[in-house]
């Protein structure tokens, strides 16, 4: 399993309502964690568990009086931060040959939709209030990267 962690002032994601074809908000939060997820064949509930404490604990986020000292950061568990996951099977993209990615190292989505949806829980089992985007639709999402401040977690 790959996470892409940002911090965000804000993050939304918008998906097309395929019965209206009007735009509709997926999930939206305010300041907190937007995290990209790539689901491999072999993630397990080891790899959820380990991605959800990475996404609950790590210090990441600004301190409660807004300084971005960082001995003074905290973890979305400490302040209750939100949380908006994006399943993205493009993280394991795999470009070393030729011009065309190849995509054999993402699980398929029958294999990666129950696993997101366990980190969804995962997460939430933290105390966070977590939002998804729509697994399997095309996206668009939106973010402002508080910093930047981006790193990149795997199990």
């Amino acid at each position: 399993m790959r996470a892409v962690i940002q911090r965000v002032r804000s993050a939304r994601v918008t998906v097309t309502d395929e019965d209206t074809g009007r735009r509709e908000v997926a999930g939206e939060i305010g300041a907190g964690l937007c995290v990209l997820v790539g689901i491999t064949h072999d993630d397990s509930p080891k790899e959820v568990e380990k991605i959800a404490r990475k996404i609950a604990q790590l210090k990441l986020l600004r301190a409660p009086d807004g300084s971005d000292d960082h001995s003074a950061r905290v973890g979305a568990e400490e302040i209750a931060a939100s949380v908006l996951l994006v399943s993205q099977f493009t993280l394991y993209a795999d470009v070393r040959k030729g011009k065309k990615p190849s995509w054999s190292h993402a699980a398929p989505g029958s294999i990666a939709e129950p696993i997101f949806n366990q980190l969804a829980d995962a997460v939430r089992a933290y105390g966070l209030h977590v939002e998804t985007g729509r697994f399997g639709a095309m996206m668009d999402v939106e973010l402002i990267n508080d910093g930047p401040f981006t790193i990149i977690a795997e199990a």
